[in-house]
């Protein structure tokens, strides 16, 4: 097991919840306490939920009926599921959340990437140097230091606001790749990625404020398109837009230049104690709110 499968990587997530595997899915949930109560709900371990056996997961969330009060989570865009299958296990609720971006590697980039991707790729790889790094715990520092900007520029907070802690586990996650562009002795960019079986799911990049001028998102895209390539993998998943809605932003035009399709993830969540869910919805008066669960409406605002 590697990358979200790991124990690892649910365990650095421990201050948002408290890792749970569920045992015959082989997938990992954070249970939660709800403020002011002693009940806990759980969430799926962000940003995908991934698990070995789709199959199995309905007598997972079977055997956790009643001793939580509900789950979310986002489910994988390469999972083993039909839409079907997810609204057997998912009864409340299972909808098109987002359209993540993938490429094929079987196809050449040079065929598959856009032309504007390839002339900035070109352009900023002339400036800086691309390194892999399989072991990247010695980057920590550096790539702590670029998140931080990253923080700032979006006002980034909730499960996105990683600390140096959660960085630290997840750096020694089994399937980590991270790649370095450096521009004679300054790093001016990272991306992290988690290798699963045949396919790689890009999980964080970062930059400082030289490596947004010199686009250098665009050499460390291509670097890592040529890597997996190389490494013989057969898909990436390169995640959705900005956002918890799909249109036309920035980093939406940034990833489908590279993509050659699209997988749609799914937002799913199911009330295992309903007797308790609408005890704290009526409680928190969100009976009208859309948001699932009803009673922690407004929790996530970035």
């Amino acid at each position: 097991m590697t990358g979200y499968l790991h124990y690892y990587y649910a365990q650095s997530l421990s201050e948002f919840g408290t890792p749970r595997e569920l045992p015959q899915s082989r997938g990992w949930i954070l249970e939660r306490q709800i403020v002011g109560t002693t009940y806990r709900d759980a969430i799926g371990a962000y940003p995908l939920f991934l698990c070995q056996d789709w199959l199995q997961l309905h007598n997972d969330l079977k055997d956790i009926e009643n001793r939580l009060v509900s789950l979310s989570l986002v489910s994988d865009p390469f999972g083993d599921y039909d839409p079907h299958h997810l609204r057997q296990c998912f009864k409340d609720l299972a909808i098109p959340f987002k359209k993540h971006f993938v490429v094929d590697l079987t196809i050449p980039r040079e065929k598959n990437v856009s032309s504007h991707h390839r002339y900035y790729a070109r352009k900023s790889l002339r400036e800086v140097t691309v390194d892999c790094y399989n072991t990247p715990m010695s980057l920590l520092d550096d790539w702590c230091s670029l998140y931080r900007n990253l923080i700032v520029r979006h006002r980034i907070t909730g499960l996105k606001a990683l600390s140096e802690n959660a960085f630290k586990k997840q750096l020694a996650v089994p399937g980590i790749i991270a790649f370095k562009a450096q521009r004679d002795d300054e790093i001016v960019g990272m991306q992290l990625w988690y290798v699963v079986n045949n396919r790689a799911y890009h999980h964080l990049s970062a930059y400082s404020d030289e490596g947004y001028r010199l686009r250098v998102s665009y050499g460390l895209m291509w670097s890592a398109l040529k890597y997996f390539q190389e490494t013989g993998l057969r898909w990436l998943d390169l995640g959705g837009g900005a956002g918890l809605a799909d249109k036309e932003d920035g980093l939406t035009k940034f990833k489908q230049g590279w993509a050659s399709d699209t997988r749609t993830v799914y937002f799913c969540g199911r009330v295992l104690n309903k007797m308790l869910y609408t005890q704290l919805v009526e409680i928190t008066r969100t009976t009208n709110t859309s948001y699932f669960p009803a009673y922690r409406d407004g929790e996530f605002t970035n």
